[in-house]
């Protein structure tokens, strides 16, 4: 699997072990449903049709978390923005694939939080994930609603 990603370098170790975004995984089977409708590859093989399903479930899956939202830019914009940071390759993966929104998420992504992010360091992080990684449109404005629905309850 080595060089078979586009994106900006993600997160790779060695040639021997490679860590992929869920964004990087999402668009590699992409490409592979578009090479395998181009072919016409048939789905008589059992091997086949088991390639297929996990192909299915897999993106079915991806397509409702926000790497369907994410691009080689954005995941450029967003190591980039994490260098100042001291977190782990591992870390910062999970935070790309999760789009953490709060503190307890990123306590609960990043190792031994407590000792190594102050509380300002953390709202930091959570901002700078919610400004360069794009989340669902959809999911983003029922929060928003939400919000002024609560704001003018208080009132």
């Amino acid at each position: 699997m080595t060089g078979m990603s586009q994106c900006p370098g993600m997160l790779r170790n060695d040639s021997s072990t490679i860590m992929l975004s869920n964004y990087e995984v999402y668009q590699l089977l992409m490409d592979l449903k578009e090479q395998r409708k181009e072919s016409g590859k048939s789905k008589h093989s059992t091997g086949q049709q088991n390639l297929n399903t996990i192909m299915y479930e897999t993106l079915k899956y991806l397509s409702k978390t926000p790497c369907q939202h994410q691009s080689p830019d954005v995941l450029r914009d967003f190591l980039t923005a994490m260098k100042v940071h001291k977190l782990t390759k591992a870390e910062k993966l999970q935070l790309l694939n999760h789009r953490p929104k709060t503190a307890v998420e990123i306590q609960l992504i990043v190792e031994e939080s407590e000792e190594r992010l102050t509380e300002e360091q953390i709202e930091e992080l959570i901002e700078t994930i919610t400004s360069i990684l794009p989340g669902d449109p959809e999911d983003e404005q029922q929060e928003e609603a939400d919000m002024a629905v609560e704001e003018a309850g208080d009132q």
